[in-house]
């Protein structure tokens, strides 16, 4: 074998190379993006976070840019990257779950809300701790708001009772039942 070859085998290619810096270049641009709480939650060098504080000053498009792709530059000569990877992308899974969440919040309360009766048995199936008689009279009472164009209180009580279900939460469903009793009256 010829030990060039070797060499050229453990080396990474000049492309692997390039598609590395460009990953740094934008971890680099998303630790520009944080807010001050997200960023002090993140393990940064002193030199690191201080380029950081420096690029989210500047707010010359080209100098900006030279900023960030300074900071990469400082990134891609630490040894571990993935604290940081981990830090940055942290807030991120935390706001896709929660969107998650809120989706199927809405999905519940406007499938009972046109569905009925039907709809409230698969809820109860799914969610047993459910307060079957509340979820009902709300169920209908938004029926009502809706069909005279009323304000939707009895909706907003639905979600924040389907809320506390989703997330296990009781104060919140009494508080959402608090709330559905003083617009009621």
């Amino acid at each position: 074998m010829n030990p060039n070859n070797l060499e050229d085998e453990e080396a990474p290619s000049r492309s692997q190379m390039r598609r590395d810096a460009l990953d740094v270049l934008e971890l680099a641009e998303r630790l520009v993006a944080l807010t001050p709480s997200q960023l002090a939650k993140v393990p940064l060098e002193e030199k690191i976070l201080d380029n950081v504080h420096l690029a989210q000053k500047i707010t010359s498009h080209i100098a900006h840019k030279r900023q960030v792709h300074f900071l990469a530059k400082l990134m891609r000569k630490l040894d571990d990257l993935e604290p940081i990877r981990l830090a940055v992308d942290k807030p991120l899974e935390v706001r896709r779950r929660e969107t998650a969440q809120l989706h199927l919040i809405e999905r519940w309360r406007e499938r009972l809300v046109d569905g009925g009766d039907e709809v409230l048995g698969e809820f109860l199936q799914e969610y047993p701790q459910a307060d079957r008689q509340r979820l009902r009279q709300l169920v209908r009472q938004a029926g009502v708001e809706r069909r005279e164009n009323r304000a939707p209180s009895a909706q907003r009580a639905i979600f924040q009772l389907i809320k506390a279900q989703v997330s296990g939460d009781q104060e919140t469903a009494d508080d959402a039942d608090a709330a559905a009793d003083a617009g009621s009256d």
